[in-house]
């Protein structure tokens, strides 16, 4: 099933009965026509379900209320058909607790010039009528996302698929389960971060899980459900001949990276988990780290930090949770290391293993190889390198006094082969530029973890920082470090203030 069909978002009509019970009816049609055209556009992945017109406070405040309390209900699209007085509003925005998207538009697309009189004028008041509702929102601050366009236009409509995803994804992270399996790399400060507040403000609950109690998932995997894993294994990536071979420690090292994966799955299933974090420190009984069912994992939508990175094991959930059914992929990232090479500077990302093969230009390769970092040994990974073009890498970091979406537009390129570093990669260059967008990220004091897609746009990011009420700031190809920085030291101004007021 896809998991939107799960979902609803509700559509609310504002109004009044100053104009008579005929316009009321007149409006309903209306809106019942608008919300039937918008399911059957083909362009949104959540179903729209008219939930009528409001004329009274009392009204509004009923479907806001139920709106709350709906499980599949992740959002709400209002719109003002005629004038509908905003302090009607009031009380019914300060219970929503959905996200909110406010819908310029109006009926009929264009002004039926040799027909128009009073009562149609008097009917069809959008132009002001919205105004006067986001009068209200403003003064009330409460975060929404605004389209102004025709019902009928695919922009339009593209801009509601995409907060409609955003919308989705934010309420999959408000019961979004992070375990844990060792703690953060010792002494790292930007993937560490405060639990409590991630909870409070992003909905993510991070629990730590005794590497001990996975391994006795892993002694529990049997050795049928073992060789059907490997067997698939065998199926699906290309791997040299001689891997196959029972007898070598290449097959055994496969072997025991197919219970790993089983045995994860398990405890994530019977959590009830969305996502996972791994610590080279801490393995257990592993032989290796785990990371050909950490590549699988995340390519089946488990989120997934390195190190104890549960910030980026979240959002990485968020990110592919956002982009289902869409066909570049996601993946998490790391910076690793530095090409200068004038225009064309790029940055290496890559890990010891652990990057999705949604994001691969080709059929993954299965390998073997030493891998020194942690347990010294030769470890099963998928090799490749990933498709080329644009796409968006995002993190989140904790500031102390708040969270920051930081944001940036980067450019895949082709790499070289790396005969020596058998690992999965990728090579881009930040917008605008190595030189700026590097000392952007890190003025901003981003991450060396990203969460990649080369689906997702910028818009989708502000939208979820908008649902989210955290800061973001964006690194395209239009930003100069003198800007930047000002926004950056305006950020600062604005919420020390706003921590002061509140």
């Amino acid at each position: 099933m896809n998991a939107f069909d799960q979902f609803e978002v509700w559509f609310v009509t504002g109004a009044q009965l100053l104009y008579g019970g005929d316009a009321v009816i007149a409006v309903d049609a209306h809106s019942n026509a608008m919300v039937k055209g918008l399911n059957e556009s083909g362009k949104l992945p959540v179903k729209v379900v008219y939930k009528g017109t409001v004329n009274s406070s009392k009204e509004v405040t009923a479907a806001f209320k139920a709106a709350n309390n709906d499980e599949k209900c992740i959002g709400v699209i209002t719109w003002m058909h005629t004038f509908s007085p905003a302090k009607m509003w009031i009380h019914g925005l300060q219970e929503l607790k959905k996200p909110l998207l406010h819908f310029h538009t109006q009926f009929n697309k264009e002004i039926p010039w040799d027909t128009m009189d009073m009562d149609f004028m008097n009917l069809n008041q959008s132009a002001h009528g919205d105004r006067e509702f986001g009068h209200i929102v403003t003064r009330m601050r409460k975060n929404r996302k605004v389209v102004v366009g025709h019902w009928q236009e695919a922009k339009a409509q593209e801009q509601i698929a995409e907060w409609m995803r955003v919308a989705a994804a934010w309420a999959d992270a408000q019961d979004m389960l992070i375990i844990r399996f060792g703690d953060q790399m010792n002494n790292v400060a930007v993937t560490d971060g405060d639990k409590v507040s991630a909870e409070q403000v992003l909905g993510y609950h991070v629990d730590y899980y005794p590497i001990n109690d996975v391994m006795k998932y892993y002694d529990e995997v049997t050795d049928e459900e073992t060789r059907a894993l490997v067997a698939e294994y065998f199926k699906l990536y290309d791997h040299a001949p001689e891997l196959e071979d029972g007898r070598t420690e290449a097959y055994t090292k496969v072997w025991n990276s197919a219970k790993a994966e089983i045995a994860l799955r398990r405890v994530l299933k019977d959590t009830g988990a969305k996502g996972f974090t791994t610590n080279f420190n801490d393995l257990g009984k592993f032989d290796q780290i785990p990371g050909l069912a950490s590549q699988r994992l995340m390519a089946e939508g488990y989120g997934f930090g390195a190190e104890g990175d549960w910030k980026t094991a979240a959002l990485y959930r968020t990110t592919w949770f956002m982009s289902q059914g869409m066909p570049k992929g996601c993946s998490f990232l790391e910076d690793y290391t530095l090409n200068f090479d004038g225009d064309r500077s790029a940055i290496l990302q890559a890990h010891m293993l652990e990057v999705c093969p949604l994001i691969s230009e080709e059929k993954p390769k299965l390998e073997v190889h030493r891998l020194s970092i942690g347990i010294d040994s030769e470890t099963a990974r998928l090799v490749f390198t990933s498709k080329q073009g644009e796409g968006v890498a995002a993190t989140v970091v904790d500031l102390g006094n708040r969270f920051r979406l930081i944001i940036n537009k980067v450019e895949c390129i082709k790499s070289k082969p790396l005969p020596k570093l058998p690992v999965a990669s990728a090579l881009w260059i930040p917008m605008p530029n190595l030189e700026i967008g590097a000392a952007a990220w890190i003025l901003a004091g981003g991450t060396h973890h990203t969460s990649f897609s080369y689906d997702l746009t910028v818009d989708y990011w502000l939208d979820f920082a908008e649902m989210a009420g955290i800061e973001a700031v964006v690194i395209d190809e239009n930003t100069t470090i003198n800007d930047f920085k000002k926004e950056l030291h305006l950020n600062e101004v604005y919420y020390l203030l706003n921590k002061a007021l509140c």
